[in-house]
């Protein structure tokens, strides 16, 4: 059996995405997972050769944390989500910018830490394609 995942993008622009991410936990959890394929992000007749996140709003029950990566040879991380809820806003910092560092994609992956079935996360994350 496999966790219970969903991602629905709710906006695809030239200039904005955002897209929701669920996740019911059957116990196996996520390692590694991409969340946002920035080559499929095609919207307004250009392909992004890099992605900017602006905010993530979370809500995790069960999980310990939810971490987010840029995909590079050695994953940068973007964010720790600890259990509860919360907002991380980015954009007075002018985004969170893939750091673009050698190898990879520059795609948004996910990873669940302390997995038991029921566990579950809702996540929007709010962000740009970049040029």
């Amino acid at each position: 059996m496999a966790d219970t995942v969903d991602t629905k993008v709710l906006f695809n622009g030239r200039r904005r995405y955002a897209v929701r991410l669920t996740n019911i936990s059957d116990g196996t959890g996520e390692s590694g997972v991409t969340k946002i394929d920035i080559s499929t992000l095609t919207n307004g007749g250009f392909t992004p050769t890099s992605f900017s996140i602006d905010l993530i709003d979370y809500n995790i029950q069960g999980f310990t944390s939810v971490r987010l990566f840029w995909d590079h040879t050695t994953d940068d991380e973007i964010a720790v989500l600890p259990a509860g809820s919360g907002t991380l806003d980015f954009i007075a910092a002018g985004g969170s910018h893939d750091p673009k560092s050698t190898g990879g994609t520059g795609d948004v992956l996910l990873t669940t830490a302390n997995t038991t079935a029921g566990n579950t996360y809702d996540i929007t994350i709010w962000g740009r394609p970049k040029p």
